[in-house]
């Protein structure tokens, strides 16, 4: 699993509207985490996306788990 994901995501308001993307691609943690939520596997998701890595799958992961740990109300 990546530790440091940093280095692979990115937001910029001039991309995809400021989603965190990964670096070097239009592709957002929030499809990434789509298309695993629906079974789609790591191996699938690069497929359809070349310019993705599996760094860039894990690192989309890492992130979304960081981003869980804020002291945060999530309604459910």
């Amino acid at each position: 699993m990546i530790k440091e994901w940093r280095h692979i995501i990115k937001s910029d308001p001039e991309v995809m509207m400021g989603k965190p993307v990964i670096t070097g691609t239009r592709v957002t943690v929030e499809l990434i985490l789509e298309k695993l939520a629906v079974g789609e596997t790591v191996e699938q998701i690069i497929d359809e996306h070349p310019r993705l890595t599996k760094d860039g799958v894990y690192a989309a992961l890492a992130f979304a788990s960081e981003a869980l740990r804020a002291d945060v109300v999530y309604p459910t």
